[in-house]
């Protein structure tokens, strides 16, 4: 017998077992690493001549590979897709700020499933949908949750000064520390929780914020490639190698355990390269050609809506199932078919309301394609907290791209997508524009329904919101040196108020855990000496003159003396959605809005 055909066997095995009435068999755990900002091109087994990967080589070795995946452009998208099952404009999740970063409250995610399947479920690493209920990965079917807040360390809802090394994390919804670099402690507390697990089934969803910026990791990782003027940034693969350590470590374990047999293990990635190339930028910041470094022959990196922008490793490997063998599948495939796939692979029960976008790989892996011949897939990145018909969107069929509607290319001929055939090929373009328009109209809708922060619920009362979650015209300040510089801007909440009562609202320039006055000047973040940690700038002092705040048509203003912490106002409001906004002035007369907001019903 052919090896190709052991997965069949074995789930027909699993059924047949269970028809003859004979003791249940274990039900397969699952480990998903899903790592951030390392793109296909990061990798030595992918071609990379520079970079030193042995642990993924080895489990590509061992691995179905699958070599024409493809996620959304950024973070967030390809989160809410992975763990959905549905693109992530129906999620709600559009973009990585701007308030597009919540997972809509109707959506169900794999923990959710796994956990009604009977399943223990854990989340270790980032999140990036939603820092406040109803959004958190406890309100998401986590059971066990240790992350850092926001889309990577050192943004605004992490705590403050976090540096990667001995910081405060969310575990289980109180703050901890930890000692040790983040991947590390993601891993090892990973390997905790696994070990706790012998005796039941988990899905352990491991979510690195690694390779992400700030690039900061010891120096003993990236001194290897010193001298090299072919890499673009060193400490961005000494972060990738520290991954790479982490993950050899982790499948030792598995092995030594007796864990591994059973454990369907799967390694991805969210987008392309942020820092493995760097590409002509007289295009744009993600889309030109590569000039340095090595991208796999793709054009753009992370957030391009070329093929370097979305196309990702993706490697699964199950012993029990016969994944264990290296061998690639070239179909067309996405983020939004692992979710179904699990579910056939695991034999989960899903209620009949819930209707993937995805389709289950399972026939893939069996060998058989003709499934996925004929598919259509769609990824996108805007950049806006609202999405327009083909902006930054491209359409991919076969070997076929369509790219914002106007270029086409055929990748079997150009894979690095340098000329434009569109002109040549008219009845391609008609044909994914038709599927383009027909996806659009069935999905538009869906944007109707809004994500709100739900206050005052005893789930998370008192709550704070941060100035990242903005509904704006521009880009909100992200990042904690934005809050540091002072950056101007201002934008509204959704909220929804769940009782009516009194409610206390403190609104800050500073974050509570730092303990300083509206006018005070934040201290520098110091270097690390032997790591790649440098110093921040000192936080600017601002002379705020007065606060004012708005929420179901009450306004109310108050001047500010400037040595208290925060601005304090008391409101009785109503059950019901509505819009919050605050106001500093400053003395000049500049406005921008409270960067924290802190709201308690009392």
């Amino acid at each position: 017998m052919k090896r190709l055909p052991n997965l069949l066997f074995a789930l027909l095995a699993v059924h047949f077992l269970a028809s003859c009435q004979n003791p249940e068999p274990t039900p397969p755990n699952v480990i998903m690493i899903v790592v951030d900002d390392q793109g296909y091109g990061d990798i030595a087994a992918h071609g990379n001549p520079w970079i030193k990967t042995p642990n993924i080589d080895e489990l590509h070795s061992k691995s179905v590979r699958l070599t024409d995946y493809h996620v959304s452009p950024t973070c967030a998208p390809t989160r809410a897709a992975l763990l959905t099952g549905h693109h992530n404009l129906r999620t709600g999740v559009f973009f990585t700020i701007l308030g597009r970063s919540l997972i809509l409250e109707r959506e169900k995610t794999m923990a959710q499933v796994f956990k009604e399947n009977g399943y223990s479920t854990a989340i270790f690493g980032k999140w990036h949908l939603g820092d406040n209920y109803p959004f958190r990965p406890e309100d998401k079917g986590f059971d066990e949750v240790l992350v850092h807040n926001g889309g990577g360390i050192g943004q605004t809802m992490d705590y403050w000064n976090n540096d990667y090394f001995n910081d405060m994390y969310m575990h289980n919804g109180q703050l901890e520390q930890y000692e040790g670099y983040c991947t590390d402690v993601w891993f090892d507390n990973a390997k905790k929780y696994i070990e706790s697990k012998k005796d039941e089934p988990f899905f352990c969803y491991l979510a690195t914020n690694a390779a992400h910026s700030p690039y900061w990791v010891e120096n003993k990782y990236y001194e290897q490639y010193e001298g090299n003027d072919n890499i673009p940034h060193k400490p961005f693969y000494g972060m990738i190698a520290n991954i790479d350590e982490n993950i050899g470590k982790l499948m030792n374990y598995l092995e030594s355990s007796g864990q591994l047999d059973n454990t369907i293990v799967i390694f991805s990635s969210d987008n392309g390269s942020a820092q493995g190339a760097k590409i002509d930028k007289s295009v744009n910041n993600w889309d030109g050609p590569v000039v340095q470094g090595y991208n796999a022959g793709m054009r753009g990196i992370k957030a391009s809506m070329y093929e370097g922008g979305h196309r990702v490793p993706f490697y699964i490997h199950w012993p029990n199932g016969g994944l264990d063998e290296g061998r690639d599948i070239d179909a067309l495939t996405a983020h939004y078919d692992v979710f179904p796939t699990l579910v056939d692979l695991c034999g989960l029960k899903v209620e009949p309301a819930i209707e993937f976008d995805g389709q289950s790989m399972v026939p893939l892996l069996q060998g058989k394609t003709e499934d996925f011949d004929d598919r259509f897939v769609f990824v996108n990145t805007q950049f806006s907290a609202t999405q327009v018909p083909w902006k930054r969107t491209t359409v991919m069929h076969q070997n076929w791209r369509l790219v914002e509607g106007r270029e086409l290319y055929d990748l079997s001929t150009d894979p690095g997508q340098t000329t434009n055939v569109a002109d040549q090929y008219p009845e391609m373009v008609a044909k994914l524009t038709a599927e383009y328009d027909q996806w659009w109209a069935e999905i538009s809708p869906t944007f109707e329904e809004k994500p709100f922060f739900i206050v005052g619920h005893e789930a998370e009362n008192p709550m704070t919101l941060f100035c990242h979650d903005w509904h704006s015209d521009s880009y909100t300040p992200w990042a904690q040196r934005h809050i540091r510089s002072g950056y101007v801007n201002n934008g509204f909440w959704r909220v929804r108020v769940a009782e009516a009562g009194t409610y206390k609202f403190e609104l800050r320039r500073w974050p509570e855990e730092t303990g300083l006055a509206l006018h005070a000047e934040a201290p520098i973040r110091p270097a690390l000496p032997g790591t790649s940690v440098d110093a921040s700038k000192p936080g600017k002092s601002l002379s705020i003159q007065q606060a004012r705040i708005k929420i179901q048509d009450q306004e109310y203003s108050s001047p500010v003396a400037g040595n208290e912490e925060y601005v304090g106002f008391t409101m009785e409001l109503q059950p019901g959605e509505s819009h919050l906004q605050t106001w500093f002035t400053l003395e000049d007369g500049t406005e921008l809005g409270a960067y924290y907001v802190k709201i308690e019903k009392i």
